[in-house]
């Protein structure tokens, strides 16, 4: 069984890998994924044979010199189940190893129990690695597809701000695009590139720290407005500032993905053996950036959604304002909602319907009705 091919999950996405490129495309095509896959560049695969250096010439791995990438969907998750991925040492990190006997159209799982296929740490906290950056580049490409679908283009957006701080996210985002073309082109990172990213790091935290200050001001705002109109006039310019920070906040984790896979670069150039160490850590911190995002998001929904209450109970006196104020803030959470699906957040929020004038009329009605039934029976009873 010469065609080994290794399937490593951290979770995220699935990695396969081998030493022939026809072999892995073969295999994908069998299981129905080889359209919904992407092929290693020249930077991936340098990663992982870097950090495999030595383990193929030791005759107790297959070298990983091909291979392709599949995000983790409900999909590509049967392969996880069918082939049986087995725990490993690298944290989070299971693998398997298939192959194709002789003739055989069918792709088996290799014994577990043979020792000589057991894949190294180094080669696992590579492929770790390389999972890692694909998922980040994945989500890149899917913050841009975010932001072109938007009406507000992030540069005019960034443009218009008077904060001096927030308007140098523009010259980031060349540093940082720049880097990654070197990467490409060139498979590593120079140290002069590196630095000169580092130092824009702090641009893009700045920012980020500001949209999530504008998202408290404004809820607050909203909270603090109770007459009718005033209402209407908040949740009209709501609508459109919170799609403005929501551009502003997705391309602050566009540059945040960037960042974290030059970074991954270069720990493998300089620390290998803390490479396992720093994806973790890298993880964390986005999960907690992602929280405190989400955390800000829902209190100003919150808000919005108690203001569309207030709007509804006015209605008989101001059905036009009562109306317009509910369309905007179901506006707000339409935007809200796209934004989660972008960032993987759950948001089980439903749009409110705008109370219709006939309907509170009638319940107006009603409630008088039974106010006055209830007086007679008194007047009788007495």
């Amino acid at each position: 069984m010469d065609n080994r091919i290794q399937l490593t999950s951290d979770g995220e996405g699935i990695l396969v890998s081998g030493e022939h490129q026809t072999d892995i495309d073969e295999f994908l095509e069998s299981e129905g994924l080889l359209s919904v896959s992407t092929m290693l560049g020249a930077p991936d695969l340098a990663l992982l044979l870097h950090a495999g250096a030595g383990v193929a010439q030791a005759g107790s791995e297959i070298a990983a010199t091909s291979g392709r990438w599949l995000k983790l969907t409900e999909e590509s998750a049967r392969l996880v189940e069918k082939y049986g991925l087995t725990e490993s040492s690298t944290p989070g990190v299971r693998y398997a190893m298939v192959g194709k006997p002789g003739r055989s159209r069918s792709w088996l799982e290799v014994e577990k129990g043979v020792r000589s296929l057991r894949p190294k740490p180094a080669m696992l906290s590579g492929a770790a690695g390389v999972m890692t950056q694909l998922a980040r580049q994945q989500e890149m490409h899917e913050i841009r597809n975010y932001l072109a679908t938007i009406d507000e283009k992030i540069d005019d957006v960034l443009d218009a701000q008077k904060d001096a701080e927030l308007a140098r996210v523009v010259g980031a985002g060349f540093d940082i695009e720049s880097a990654m073309t070197l990467r490409e082109q060139t498979g590593r990172l120079d140290a002069t590139t590196w630095s000169t990213v580092q130092s824009r790091m702090q641009t893009i935290t700045d920012a980020l720290g500001w949209a999530l200050r504008r998202l408290s001001t404004l809820a607050r705002k909203v909270e603090s407005t109770s007459k009718i109109g005033d209402l209407a006039r908040t949740a009209g310019e709501a609508e459109s500032e919170v799609r403005e920070l929501l551009a502003v906040v997705a391309h602050c984790f566009e540059l945040q993905d960037a960042f974290d896979v030059l970074r991954l670069d270069r720990m493998l150039d300089e620390s290998p053996d803390e490479l396992d160490a720093l994806r973790l850590a890298m993880e964390e911190d986005r999960q907690s950036r992602r929280e405190r995002v989400s955390e800000k998001i829902e209190h100003l929904m919150a808000r919005l959604d108690a203001a569309a209450g207030t709007a509804n109970s006015q209605v008989l006196l101001h059905p036009s304002t009562s109306r317009a104020a509910v369309g905007s803030i179901n506006q707000v959470g339409s935007a809200v909602e796209q934004f989660h699906r972008l960032l993987g957040l759950d948001s089980d929020r439903e749009s409110l319907e705008a109370r219709r004038w006939r309907d509170a009329a009638k319940n107006v009605a009603l409630g008088a009705k039974e106010a006055v039934g209830t007086a007679v029976v008194k007047v009788t009873r007495r």
